[in-house]
């Protein structure tokens, strides 16, 4: 199989025109609705997501035919990743790269390889969040103790007990000082109740507060 672009010369047509902008649109408006599969996505970012394939399919085509100028072009969309005003997660970033990826293959005509090409990743995104792929299950676990309670090992048995892993993130005063907030990254054995974990801690902080849930900065539903 061998792609080959809908542009024949140096100029482009109204109608090759039409055709890559509608393609970019389309892939773009598909590949926005892939990112918000069991994904939390605002509507200003999915918009984005579909917008993106046609403006990068534009930019391409505006200098279609001059080598430096499109090398020059390439590195000024891929700078559009800092259209961002803070960092985005590693699935943010997978979606805005094949945007412009798209719009990249539109741009330079070659239509059915960027239809092919989003079918595949699509596919492949959908499979991979849709199983246990990757799942480690990590969850965020806070606990306050007195100021007066060593917490250096205090938790290290039920740990052992109920966890596979777990990890200190941090460990800062509250309340005026009076108490201690510990933070942790843990992961719960399957065959151990949440409740059973989390009971065990209460009664070693002196029934202080003690909440655990999902990490914290996940956009996953």
């Amino acid at each position: 199989m061998t792609f080959t672009s809908i542009f024949t010369g140096d100029n482009i047509t109204l109608v090759q025109g039409l055709i890559v902008t509608g393609v970019a649109l389309v892939l773009g408006l598909i590949s926005s609705l892939v990112y918000r599969y069991k994904s939390y996505c605002s509507k200003s970012f999915a918009v984005t997501l579909t917008i993106i394939p046609a403006i990068v399919a534009m930019l391409i085509m505006m200098v279609n035919g001059l080598a430096t100028g499109a090398g020059i072009a390439v590195l000024g969309v891929f700078s559009l990743v800092r259209f961002r005003s803070q960092p985005g997660s590693s699935r943010e970033i997978l979606a805005i790269m094949l945007s412009m990826a798209i719009g990249l293959a539109c741009g330079g005509g070659y239509i059915t390889f960027a239809v092919f090409a989003a079918a595949v990743v699509c596919v492949v995104w959908l499979v991979l969040y849709s199983t246990p792929f990757g799942n480690t299950a990590k969850k965020e676990l806070r606990i306050e103790i007195p100021e007066n309670l060593d917490y250096e090992g205090l938790f290290d048995d039920i740990f052992k007990e109920f966890t596979t892993k777990n990890e200190v993130i941090t460990v800062k005063t509250v309340q005026m000082g009076s108490v201690y907030e510990l933070r942790y990254h843990i992961s719960l054995k399957k065959d151990k109740s949440e409740k059973a974990f989390i009971d065990s801690i209460r009664a070693r902080n002196g029934n202080l507060p003690v909440s655990c849930g999902r990490v914290k900065n996940e956009t996953e539903l």
